[in-house]
């Protein structure tokens, strides 16, 4: 359980580094809640991506930047609690112009995050695999990591670059490179199209940390892990299939309801009780409930 079983205390930020610096890709699934975030951790990951998108998504609005600095550090908390993990979160814009970008920083790292990411769109932001987006001056954008560079104290700071579409594979390098020059520690290519794009992308950037984003139905084919690894990205983000698998399963079971008048004929989809209570460690806390229940008073016996 996370209150007596996560015993590094090192900033997230830290930790994150550390994962990166190992020669293999650091694969990072998206984990919408804690309790996705829980079930990450179980099955063997070692650090997680929170999703603008999904965060949105879940609250049932558009991923069109409306939501909020204090909106996401909610998210930041539960997932970061309830994994133990470092998480990666989608810093949309940066919430405004440098002194905003700083704010949230700072926000997002009180809330336990261990990097952001910044990208060099508009408002309003749009999904990075969706059309027309409009893009910001590149040296606006850099003045926001150079913020977000100074405001940090372990976070570790992305910058993602939308401007493949427009501005082509040498505009989005040319981006790249001025953000790595503003204090970026590593960069995320949005969008690529195919497997030569990402490899001319690391050929451009050798030895800077590389993201590469494995989200479904967008622009970018389906590659693996390994696959982005021998493309030279150090980093791999699936940001919003657990959200769309729980979403369909949702549905699914709403329109079950609606017509059999119950949800037997869902049975054997769900996760029964011991389950979930396993995943969430419900015996455990009844076990740290038992043990700080009773108080002793100087000079007397435990008292129940």
């Amino acid at each position: 359980m996370i209150y007596l079983s996560n015993p590094d205390v090192r900033p997230a930020g830290v930790r994150f580094r550390e994962l990166l610096a190992r020669p293999q890709i650091l694969q990072m699934p998206g984990a919408h809640s804690g309790l996705a975030a829980r079930q990450a951790a179980r099955a063997g990951f070692e650090a997680l991506y929170l999703s603008g998108a999904a965060m949105s998504a879940s609250m049932g609005l558009a991923d069109l930047g409306i939501i909020t600095v204090d909106d996401v550090c909610f998210f930041v908390r539960q997932v970061a609690r309830a994994s133990g993990l470092p998480v990666l979160v989608d810093g949309d814009t940066g919430y405004g112009e440098a002194l905003n970008c700083m704010h949230m920083v700072r926000s997002f790292e009180d809330a336990g995050a261990a990097a952001v990411h910044i990208e060099d769109q508009l408002l309003p932001k749009k999904c990075g695999h969706l059309n027309d987006k409009k893009l910001a001056d590149a040296h606006d954008m850099a003045a926001k990591v150079h913020a977000a560079r100074l405001a940090r104290r372990e976070l570790v700071i992305m910058a993602r670059t939308d401007a493949a579409a427009s501005e082509g594979l040498d505009g989005a390098i040319a981006r790249a490179k001025l953000y790595l020059e503003a204090g970026a520690d590593a960069i995320f290519p949005e969008a690529m199209k195919d497997a030569e794009m990402f490899r001319a992308f690391s050929r451009a950037l050798p030895g800077v940390p590389l993201l590469a984003n494995m989200t479904e139905f967008g622009k970018t084919p389906f590659f693996s892990a390994d696959e982005f690894q021998a493309m030279g990205y150090r980093m791999v983000i699936w940001p919003v299939s657990s959200l769309r698998v729980a979403a369909k399963a949702q549905g699914e079971l709403y329109s079950t309801i609606r017509r059999d008048g119950g949800a037997e004929a869902m049975l054997n989809r769900m996760q029964t009780r011991a389950e979930l209570y396993e995943t969430i460690g419900y015996a455990e806390y009844e076990a740290l409930d038992q043990t700080i229940i009773s108080t002793i008073l100087p000079g007397e016996t435990s008292q129940k």
